[in-house]
């Protein structure tokens, strides 16, 4: 284990530079392109959400704006905000904070653009709407076999790799908690929460998004409202590690084994790993809402990226950095994270950690599934297909309760960057759609009305298939 480990971070130290030289350029491109749309249009990503959907079909209401928030901020808020943020810290130093700051500010943009063109090629099924980059990759660039590619690799990291990360922070926390060692107390943990998980992904979007819609919000108010208990009673001490955020971040202040080198790449790795902007995942969730307009959903999902980051990432790397941890050294998980909460609140916050990360994990597992569904059905358009999916799904997550931290984690890295790559290069190109379909509903805005999209109003935009004027929503009073 410890030499593929080896052999895969070898890997992602040079790809990487690569993968970051493009999420830099795409996300300082679409901040400029689109006036900085994710900070002038906050208050219309707050109003997006409110939306309700119109019927699909017969007696079928389709999903709610805010439903497709919670699948994204499902996938989104998980083993990542807390575990990964851990992993990010005492490798890359403090700096790492501020890096994955700079990246949500710049990334909401990419996310912006990504999810309003996912929602302009989504397609119509029976029961809900289905999209994502394969979807836009294949009919607006024509480029099928790219698409396929996409689609395969999503799949893979999302349904396979990225849902052992989870629930290996689900089993490192439980075994933290109770003392657990060996294979096979973490093997029965990888069985129960793939048992759980497989009543609620073969209930298909419906009962899954019914299931996120509370369970992310619940959870994840409830770990920010302890970070923010946390800070207030070392509140002396917040300027202090503000300063050391800033100062290693720009290499003013050293921190011993954590170079400014370190801080920056771990800070870019963990928060796209986090806020997953400009991976392609996220379009996926986006395309399913029922709305008027592409650009509302393109809104609501930059406003995941900010909750995802810069509340929940920062509630625990707050946590971490008041309690003085180590840098540069070994990877720690979820474990420093319970440990360093433990020592400001005491020792019941091991227990709470606990629970939080195991519906944050959990609810993560139900996303990640329905994206590589989502493509599987891309793919093959075969409910025999979805179902051997969702069996694999469930062996990947006891196999991921089992498997070594740093092969889990470097192999999410990998599989990370290799769909980053795809979908930015497929989003420069297709960027221009995008701030037509912002400036469109710029002026539907200006002359007081709730923006409605119709194809016809960006005749270039070729192969929509949906936007016909079907969907009630749609229709201009």
């Amino acid at each position: 284990m410890e030499s593929l480990a080896t052999a895969v971070q070898d890997i992602n130290d040079v790809y990487w530079y690569f993968v970051i030289t493009i999420l830099c350029i795409a996300g300082v491109w679409f901040t400029i392109s689109t006036k900085a749309v994710q900070i002038r249009w906050i208050p219309e990503m707050l109003a997006g959400l409110k939306e309700s959907p119109s019927d699909i079909s017969d007696g079928q209401k389709g999903v709610s704006a805010f439903r497709a928030f919670t699948i994204s901020a499902a996938s989104r808020v998980g083993s990542a905000n807390v575990a990964g943020v851990a992993i990010a810290i005492t490798v890359g130093g403090p700096g790492a904070v501020f890096w994955m700051w700079v990246l949500a500010i710049l990334g909401s943009a990419t996310s912006f653009v990504e999810s309003s063109l996912a929602q302009l090629y989504k397609v119509r099924r029976k029961d809900s709407y289905v999209g994502g980059p394969a979807y836009y990759i294949r009919d607006a660039l024509g480029w099928k076999p790219v698409a396929i590619a996409f689609a395969v690799i999503i799949t893979v990291t999302y349904g396979f790799v990225f849902n052992a990360v989870q629930s290996n922070s689900i089993a490192q926390s439980l075994g933290n908690q109770f003392s657990l060692e060996g294979t096979w107390p973490m093997f029965i943990i990888g069985a129960v929460v793939a048992i759980l998980a497989g009543v609620i992904i073969f209930g298909g979007i419906h009962r899954l998004s019914a299931v996120t819609e509370i369970m992310v919000p619940i959870m994840a108010f409830a770990y920010v409202l302890v970070a923010l208990f946390v800070v207030v009673i070392n509140i002396g001490e917040v300027p202090g590690v503000l300063g050391l955020i800033i100062g290693h971040a720009l290499g003013f202040k050293e921190v011993v084994g954590a170079g400014l080198g370190a801080a920056f790449m771990q800070g870019i790795r963990r928060g796209l790993f986090s806020n997953e902007a400009g991976m392609g995942s996220v379009p996926n969730a986006a395309a399913t809402a029922s709305v008027s307009h592409p650009v509302k959903q393109g809104l609501v999902q930059s406003l995941g990226v900010y909750f995802d980051t810069l509340l929940v990432c920062s509630a625990t790397a707050f946590i971490i950095l008041l309690s003085n941890p180590e840098y540069g050294g070994d990877p720690e998980g979820i474990s420093l994270t319970q440990n360093a909460l433990s020592n400001q609140v005491g020792h019941w916050a091991i227990g709470f950690l606990t629970i939080v990360i195991f519906f944050l994990a959990f609810s993560s597992i139900l996303g990640n599934s329905y994206y590589g569904e989502s493509n599987i059905r891309f793919l093959k358009d075969s409910d025999m297909a979805v179902n051997v999916f969702r069996v694999l799904v469930c062996l990947a997550v006891v196999g991921g309760a089992i498997g070594s931290i740093q092969v889990v984690w470097n192999l999410a890295d990998l599989f990370m960057g290799f769909m980053a790559t795809i979908n930015l290069i497929a989003l420069i190109p297709l960027a221009k759609i995008a701030i037509k379909l912002m400036r469109n509903y710029a002026e539907q805005k200006r002359q007081g009305l709730d923006p409605v999209f119709r194809r016809e109003d960006i005749p270039e935009a070729k192969n929509v298939s949906a936007w016909d004027g079907s969907d009630p929503l749609t229709v201009r009073s």
